[in-house]
């Protein structure tokens, strides 16, 4: 299986969510943003067929990489982009991955849909 481009979501103003949240030291510790990198490793290295423990469908085009240290599960949504991931945002949770972040992807799918230039992170 060829290797996936994994894209990082950017906000209108250039911002990424996803690394503003995995370097806020108050929400992920450095053990667990290794762990969260490796998940995305493993997304750049399997695409499609990455599964369960690593990854899950949720919905609507949406998939979670899944990650936990301790008692905290960590997850990373994504949706595919012709030969590509786009990694949207990251957060905890505790039983069911909440509804508001899986709308938070989805509107996040939509714009980048809408301008892919636009909302690719660069460093």
């Amino acid at each position: 299986m060829p290797q996936t481009d994994v894209i990082l979501f950017a906000d209108a103003d250039g911002s990424c969510p996803l690394l503003d949240w995995l370097d806020d030291r108050r929400q992920v510790s450095a053990r667990a943003r290794d762990k969260c990198i490796v998940r995305i490793e493993r997304l750049a290295e399997r695409g499609h067929e990455l599964r369960r423990p690593d990854a899950d469908y949720l919905r609507d085009e949406i998939y979670e990489l899944r990650a936990r240290l301790g008692h905290v599960n960590y997850r990373l949504l994504y949706f595919f982009h012709d030969r590509g991931a786009v990694v949207t945002h990251g957060f905890t949770k505790e039983r069911q991955v909440p509804e508001r972040e899986i709308a938070l992807a989805i509107a996040r799918m939509k714009l980048f849909q809408r301008d892919p230039d636009k909302h690719t992170y660069s460093e």
